[in-house]
């Protein structure tokens, strides 16, 4: 299992995770309820979580392209098709309001 903290504009809005049954999606409680901005007009606020077989497109989206993800792939030897270790690798500092943050690493600091 893999897991990201999911960061709105600097501010904690949810956890991505990635098991065996797939991808989930969930809103903090606390985001929710401080009426938080929804990260992507495909991922509404709701307190029920989002699920998925796939890497929902919003966070496919956030992985470079071209060059980039060619950089990132030989860099960090990883297979172009393990979309999540791709984003949790690439995807910290997106262009954008939002940024994803490895919870592994963070325990590991």
């Amino acid at each position: 299992m893999r897991q990201a903290e999911i960061y709105f504009q600097d501010k904690l809005a949810g956890i991505l995770t990635e098991d065996e049954n797939g991808y989930t999606f969930a809103y903090l409680k606390e985001y929710i309820s401080e009426k938080g901005t929804p990260i992507s007009l495909t991922l509404p606020l709701q307190a029920e979580p989002f699920k998925n077989d796939m890497l929902f497109p919003f966070f496919d989206g956030l992985i470079p392209e071209g060059w980039l993800l060619e950089i990132a792939q030989k860099n960090w030897k990883i297979n172009p098709r393990d979309r999540m270790a791709l984003l949790l690798a690439c995807c910290k500092d997106c262009i954008g309001a939002v940024s994803v943050v490895d919870i592994s690493k963070q325990k590991n600091s």
